[in-house]
């Protein structure tokens, strides 16, 4: 029997991966993290990272 991996989309790059780790409601995939965890706060970068895990904060709607 093949066991499927289940793919979730990434909060911050925002493609399906398999592998990272949940913060509170999202999904943050290895690659970001550690993208995250070594990008210097004087780096452009940086504050992309910002903008986007403001939105971890943000409940979700179901409608």
């Amino acid at each position: 029997m093949k066991q499927t991996i289940p793919f979730e989309k990434c909060g911050i790059c925002e493609e399906e991966k398999a592998k990272g780790i949940h913060l509170y409601t999202t999904f943050i995939c290895t690659e970001c993290e550690h993208n995250m965890i070594h990008t210097d706060p004087r780096e452009e970068k940086y504050n992309y990272y910002l903008r986007k895990l403001k939105n971890v904060n943000k409940p979700k709607l179901y409608s």
